[in-house]
């Protein structure tokens, strides 16, 4: 019998885009299945708010301020993308309103993303090419967070609202 295969943990830290709409932007890695949010892995010395503000700038070319995120805190699931692996993610949420809805719609993919795609967030629940953390931590969160001042209880009965 074969002994189990070890478990890794990788620590990232990555940001929702949320549209006025409450469409939430996710990306899809060159060579991989699965739609997540943008981020990614911290270089040397580098704050969770740092490697979320580089990674969301290489990956789709947006330039977010550090006072426009809002921490949402960490969050552990199995990795989307590899296996026998742990992602650590501490997420930030970044809302924008409609002034920003021409820089929304000018962003690219860039660096490893091979496709961008907008799912509102009612719709983001588990499915073949989404990740586990998007769909089973993150929303919800996103869902609380909001609950009461923006998100109707029909945007987020599907992640525990109302």
């Amino acid at each position: 019998m074969a002994p189990p295969a070890e478990q890794k943990t990788v620590t990232v830290a990555a940001v929702i885009i949320l549209d006025r709409s409450h469409r939430v932007l996710t990306v899809r890695k060159r060579g991989t299945q699965r739609f997540m949010q943008p981020g990614g892995k911290p270089e040397p010395g580098e704050s969770a708010p740092q490697t979320a503000l580089r990674e969301v700038a290489e990956e789709i070319g947006l330039t977010i301020a550090p006072y426009q995120l809002t921490d949402m805190g960490e969050f552990t699931a199995p990795a989307a993308n590899e296996s026998d692996t742990t992602v650590v993610c501490r997420n930030f949420l970044v809302k924008y309103d409609d002034a920003a809805t021409d820089l929304l719609n000018q962003l690219q993919p860039a660096a490893e993303i091979a496709q961008l795609r907008w799912i509102p967030l009612a719709e983001l629940a588990p499915a073949e090419d989404l990740a586990p953390l998007l769909t089973d931590q993150v929303a919800p969160a996103v869902c609380r967070l909001l609950e009461g001042s923006e998100l109707s209880a029909r945007e987020c009965r599907q992640h525990g609202g109302d």
